[in-house]
């Protein structure tokens, strides 16, 4: 049934995803906020039975398509498609690159709207058969606005699937290849602010100073030690320091440093030991130093986790359609993340990585997500349309086995 049926409808729909995708490509918007990316997606399905939800915090939409054979307590699942774009300045050669300034889709979720509405139109065309409702979801604000979030405090989840399923493209990933993991698949991302408030002065004279700058530097020092020192080896947590503000001329002393950075971690029990411990190291080091730290958290995104039923029925569908190299097991978790596990919270489910690097190139040397020049091979975008649809239908049929 896969293989041949989802396969040869994705296919035959290829110019349409390929033609909404370059669409919004061209047009990148950012934040919680892409009515124009909504409106191409609704034009392109208002031929569906598809019945909308919105709410007052996003732009993103919920379309329901409930089968022919669904009662009341039939199952449903959720198939989710990101919409927004990166605050970045596109460096491709392609014909529809972006045509703002500053804006680019660079992570690929031009691509997960396009195959995402692939497969409500797959869906779509067997509803008589249907024996459960799916939701889609078209969700603005994954970078880092926790469009996720919101849409679920809106009401427009409700009621809760029974099953959710995401896919996210790699541009240096084998082309067509479905990947994923259970467990934690990409981690907690946490924000942090520094600041090492001392006494500035002439630089020539440090002595009648409180210099926050040593102290800075030494925070920066004891942060990864505290990582290194504090956490097992084999538990992942990454403390960076991206961020250092300072100083305003080359003979004054600053009064203040800011330091910035991230926190990855891959447990809820980690994410909160780790914020304890920025805080107690920034506020020791300073403290020996003569100046004073204090340290602001931002909470960013959960820890993806995918749950292993899920994720076997996953590869069941991919298998199915891409034959025994059609899977790949993840051997660790990736230390990106997704706000899609706001969704894998409250609901079991899995994302997959879709690799669509060009067919028969290298993969390894292509470019990642995020970057400026990253390309897609859109002939692997009938394939997503198709595991999506599949995970869906699998799940109608025999449910987490």
């Amino acid at each position: 049934m896969l293989t041949d049926t989802l396969l040869t409808s994705a296919r035959a729909l290829a110019p349409e995803i390929v033609a909404l995708r370059r669409a919004i490509h061209a047009e990148p918007e950012l934040g919680l906020h892409t009515p124009l990316t909504m409106a191409k997606v609704r034009e392109a399905l208002s031929d569906l039975p598809l019945e909308w939800k919105t709410g007052p915090s996003t732009t993103g939409a919920v379309a329901t398509l409930k089968g022919g054979k669904a009662g009341d307590d039939s199952p449903r699942v959720l198939l989710r498609g990101d919409m927004d774009a990166l605050p970045m300045d596109e460096k491709t050669d392609l014909d529809f690159a972006s045509t703002i300034p500053g804006r680019m889709h660079a992570c690929g979720h031009d691509t997960h709207t396009a195959m995402l509405t692939g497969a409500a139109r797959i869906l779509a065309a067997r509803q008589d058969e249907l024996t459960g409702t799916v939701d889609f979801m078209f969700q603005p604000g994954e970078e880092g606005y926790h469009g996720a979030r919101f849409m679920l405090d809106d009401g427009l989840i409700d009621p809760l699937p029974d099953a959710a399923f995401a896919l996210h493209i790699m541009p240096n990933a084998a082309f067509g290849v479905l990947a994923g993991r259970a467990g934690p698949l990409l981690a907690a991302a946490d924000q942090f602010t520094i600041t090492v408030k001392g006494r500035g002065g002439h630089a020539s004279m440090p002595h009648d100073c409180a210099d926050p700058v040593p102290a800075a530097a030494a925070i920066v020092g004891a942060i990864q030690a505290m990582v290194t020192r504090r956490f097992k080896a084999t538990n992942a947590v990454v403390v960076t320091v991206t961020q250092i503000h300072a100083g305003t001329a080359h003979n004054v002393i600053p009064d203040d440093v800011v330091l910035g950075g991230t926190i990855r971690t891959l447990s809820a029990e980690h994410r909160e030991k780790v914020h304890g411990l920025i805080e107690e190291t920034a506020r020791q080091t300073a403290a020996a130093y003569g100046v004073e730290a204090t340290c602001e958290l931002e909470f960013g995104f959960p820890v993806t986790l995918c749950d292993a039923r899920a994720v076997k029925l996953g590869e069941k569908v991919a298998r199915e359609l891409g034959g025994a190299e059609g899977w790949r097991d993840l051997p660790d978790p990736i230390m990106g993340a997704e706000d899609f596990s706001y969704l894998l919270e409250k609901v079991p489910g899995a994302m997959f990585f879709l690799g669509v690097a060009p067919d028969g190139e290298d993969w390894t040397q292509c470019c990642a997500i995020h970057s400026p020049r990253m390309h897609v091979d859109e002939g692997a975008l009938p394939h997503g349309a198709a595991m999506l649809a599949g995970c869906a239908l699998e799940y109608f049929e025999n449910g987490f086995e």
